[in-house]
């Protein structure tokens, strides 16, 4: 999937779900983490299906990249 649209609600819905479940199992949770989806080429996305990075376990900048 390259574009996200209202179809995508439900799995975008159970990937957070997911996200927030492995962040706990690497004890994550309480210090914060980021989910990041690539959507594009412009974005970075080099695997073209939805999916999302858990990035966590440091203290993050912002703005990303």
């Amino acid at each position: 999937m390259s574009v996200l649209d209202e179809s995508a609600g439900p799995l975008l819905a159970e990937l957070v779900v997911a996200a927030n479940e492995l962040a706990r199992s690497e004890g994550i949770v309480s210090s914060g983490y980021r989910l990041v989806a690539n959507v594009g080429p412009d974005a970075g996305q080099t695997v073209f299906h939805l999916h999302v990075h858990l990035l966590g376990g440091r203290p993050m900048g912002w703005p990303p990249g």
